[in-house]
C-alpha cells in the first residue's frame, strides 16, 4: 500500500517511466552478462532488482 501511495504521490510519473525503462534495459543487459559468465550470485541480484523495477513500472502505468 505504501508503494501506491508513493507512485500516487508522485507528480510526474511521465518522467520517470523512460528513466525507469532505461534502468530496465541496463539491468537486462547485466543478467545476460551474469548468464553467460554462469554468476549465479549475479544472476539472483539482476532477478531482484528487476522484479522491483517491474513493480514501479506497473504501479505507475496504472496511475
Amino acid at each position: 500500500m505504501e508503494d501506491v501511495i508513493k507512485a500516487y504521490r508522485c507528480r510526474e510519473p511521465e518522467k520517470r517511466i523512460p528513466v525507469l525503462r532505461l534502468e530496465l534495459d541496463y539491468e537486462l543487459a547485466l543478467l545476460h552478462e551474469a548468464m553467460v559468465e554462469n554468476n549465479p550470485h549475479l544472476v539472483d541480484q539482476c532477478k531482484s532488482r528487476l522484479r522491483e523495477l517491474r513493480r514501479e513500472m506497473m504501479m505507475l502505468e496504472a496511475l
